[in-house]
């Protein structure tokens, strides 16, 4: 597909002018968050708001990460994060493949019921979690906030890679069979090589999905278990919002999954636009 060509110079200043307004708008917040947290006191309170430092200091990330249990909750954040994604992958492989090879009455209500799934608010499901992962011993675990969450994940992950096995031709299983390969075979030799990148983009997309859940972990956790959106939330003092170290607790938190999106952009985009996360 060719690229859309504009020769008009005055219609490419008006798209740059608007693409840039278009990226201001999305990234003031970020940005203003970013540079906040190199501000001090005085500052970070000044009225008017002043956008950029006049004094730089790095006293907020000294703060953030001296604060009891911020190194525990970056890690209680990777771990549920990795168990969440390693289980919605694990099963919505199996799901998505039956779903889109057998075309059976129950392939089909799987799929609804994924997609209602993702219509359903998690503050609906937060309490009857609570009282489930409790029955077992598992409130305030990571493997239990780690299911919890994975039941956001894993409808996504089933639609995500539905549209990719949808996207292999039927015709090359059948050839890898006519060639003595069993069904089994012909999956895991054929079909899987050609959805690995799609197994690539479902896996990003539920590690984020687990990476910024807030609400499951404000129910279901309280200190052993607690993620790091938690305790950037916990940033109260008796005199207010701790501002600085609550900025740059949540820049430090930001980085890995801007640095996780820009090296996988092309994969993101790709997987965004099969059409899946729409809902």
């Amino acid at each position: 597909m060719s690229a859309l060509t504009v020769r008009n110079p005055l219609i490419k200043v008006l798209l740059w002018a608007a693409m840039i307004l278009m990226v201001l708008v999305y990234a003031f917040p970020f940005i203003y968050l970013f540079l906040t947290s190199f501000k001090t006191p005085f500052e970070t309170l000044a009225i008017p708001p002043r956008v950029v430092p006049s004094t730089w200091t790095l006293e907020n990330y000294v703060t953030a990460l001296q604060r009891p249990g911020a190194g525990k909750s970056f890690l209680n954040s990777t771990v549920t994060s990795l168990i969440s994604t390693a289980v919605s992958v694990a099963l919505a492989v199996p799901a998505a493949y039956g779903i889109t090879r057998f075309q059976t009455r129950a392939g089909q209500a799987l799929s609804g019921l994924a997609l209602i799934s993702r219509m359903i608010p998690p503050v609906a499901i937060g309490v009857p979690m609570l009282s489930m992962l409790a029955s077992v011993n598992l409130v305030d675990t990571s493997f239990g906030l780690a299911i919890a969450q994975t039941t956001i994940s894993l409808p996504l992950s089933i639609l995500l890679m539905a549209s990719f096995f949808e996207g292999v031709p039927v015709e090359l299983e059948e050839a890898a069979k006519v060639d003595g390969c069993s069904s089994t075979r012909a999956l895991w030799s054929v079909v899987l090589p050609i959805v690995k990148g799609g197994m690539a983009v479902t896996a990003i997309f539920a590690f984020l999905a687990s990476w910024n859940e807030f609400l499951f972990a404000l129910i279901l956790t309280s200190q052993n278990a607690q993620t790091t959106p938690i305790a950037i939330a916990n940033f109260q003092t008796q005199f207010g919002l701790d501002w600085g170290p609550m900025t740059a607790m949540a820049v430090l938190y930001s980085l890995p999954v801007i640095v996780l999106t820009i090296l996988l952009q092309r994969h993101i985009v790709a997987g965004m636009t099969m059409g899946a996360v729409k809902g």
